[in-house]
């Protein structure tokens, strides 16, 4: 935990798994200009960071040399012990959607999985992801540059009911679903943080494997919701 400006990403941090992957990436931004990250000494040394064009740092670490989290407490407001919920994506809200696209893809090596576009055809929205999972950053066209939410991926059905449950007992009240998205095809929902952020709650997302082709929905509430609205950036 740190303290920061609301609706800011202070650092993504991204583990690499196996010293071949690490190698790889290694090569493939050989090129690019690397961040200064002597403000974040909790990273290994063996950290890369990069700026993306709307200046969001990434940082990408050997999965080796990130350390076990720690057994924290649980927050349960009774016995029952709340489910897991790993990280998933995160998600950012930018005016320069092309460019960050390109960053993130061609740049950095992150995969396309789909894209929402306008009836004009101009890019509106993007999912790219790290791994076999669907998405691990969602890119939201904005007027805007800032962070628009965090995402934990629960096992199921039951465990979602049970954060949602958990969410009531705390009165803090769901603004956006139970819902399934078009891309990723997960179910959802979201609160918001005592800053007013965006954070998730999802189970089921798709994962793709490398043949999958790049999906492309349009831009209205349904593609971001199939049983009704949504939360739309522009």
């Amino acid at each position: 935990m740190s303290e920061g400006q609301a609706g800011q990403l202070h650092y993504a941090l991204f583990g690499i798994k196996g010293s071949e992957e690490w190698a790889a990436f290694k090569l493939k931004t050989r090129a690019l200009r690397t961040a200064d990250l002597k403000a974040y000494p909790e990273l290994p040394d063996t950290a890369m960071g990069f700026i993306d064009p709307d200046q969001n740092c990434v940082v990408f670490v050997p999965e080796s040399d990130l350390e076990s989290p720690t057994q924290r407490p649980s927050l349960a407001t009774n016995s029952d012990p709340l489910p897991p919920a790993a990280s998933q994506h995160f998600a950012l809200r930018t005016p320069n959607i092309q460019a960050m696209v390109r960053f993130y893809t061609e740049d950095l090596g992150f995969i396309l999985s789909d894209v929402v576009k306008d009836d004009t055809g101009q890019l509106k929205a993007c999912f790219v992801r790290g791994n076999e999972m669907h998405h691990t950053l969602a890119l939201f066209g904005a007027p805007v540059s800032c962070f628009d939410h965090q995402s934990f991926e629960t096992p199921g059905w039951h465990e979602l009911k049970d954060w949602a449950d958990h969410m009531g007992q705390l009165r803090v009240e769901i603004v956006w679903g139970v819902g399934r998205h078009g891309p990723g095809n997960d179910v959802f929902f979201m609160v918001r943080d005592p800053d007013g952020n965006l954070a998730e709650i999802s189970s089921e997302i798709e994962m793709c494997d490398a043949s999958r082709p790049v999906g492309e929905w349009k831009h209205e509430e349904r593609t971001l919701n199939l049983w009704g609205k949504a939360i739309m950036r522009s």
